[in-house]
C-alpha cells in the first residue's frame, strides 16, 4: 500500500510595484529617523571636561612612554585605553552634519510617527528639540 506524500503547493504571488516602493519609503524614513536619533546621542553633552584631539594626543603619548616599564596587567589596561583612545580620536576626526540630519529628519517624522503610532512625548524622551518637532509639524496634540 503506497502512502502519498502531501505536495506544498508554492505560491508564485510577487510583491506588487507599490507595495515594493512602500517598503523601500519605509526604509529610507526610518533610515533618516535612526541616523538624527543617533546623531543626537552622540552630541548629547556629557559630564566632566571634553576632551579635544589634542588631549587624546597627550594623552596617547604619556601611555607610549609607561607602557615599557608597566606590570603585565598594567600594560593590558594601557593597551585598551589606547584602542579606546584611538577610536575617539577616529570619530572625532568625521563631525557630524546635525543641521543636514535634521532636514532629513524634518522631511519624514510626522508621516512616520503618525504610522507608527509616536507621540510628540516620545521624540521629546529621546531629545529630539521642540523646534524640529514643529518644523516637521508634529505638534503636543499629535
Amino acid at each position: 500500500m503506497a502512502v502519498k506524500k502531501a505536495v506544498k503547493k508554492t505560491s508564485s504571488k510577487s510583491m506588487s510595484a507599490a507595495h515594493k516602493a512602500a517598503l523601500a519609503k519605509g526604509r529610507e524614513e526610518g533610515r533618516a529617523i535612526r541616523l538624527y536619533l543617533d546623531a543626537l546621542e552622540e552630541t548629547k553633552p556629557r559630564r566632566g571636561r571634553k576632551r579635544t584631539p589634542e588631549s587624546i594626543d597627550r594623552r596617547l603619548k604619556l601611555i607610549e612612554a609607561q607602557f615599557q616599564d608597566a606590570s603585565s596587567l598594567q600594560r593590558l589596561r594601557l593597551a585598551q585605553e589606547r584602542i579606546d583612545l584611538e577610536a575617539e580620536l577616529g570619530a572625532t576626526e568625521e563631525p557630524l552634519d546635525l543641521e543636514k540630519l535634521e532636514t532629513s529628519f524634518v522631511k519624514v517624522a510626522k508621516g512616520y510617527g503618525e504610522r507608527k503610532g509616536i507621540s510628540y512625548s516620545a521624540w521629546r524622551t529621546v531629545g529630539v528639540n521642540a523646534a524640529a518637532l514643529k518644523r516637521a509639524g508634529i505638534g503636543r496634540g499629535n
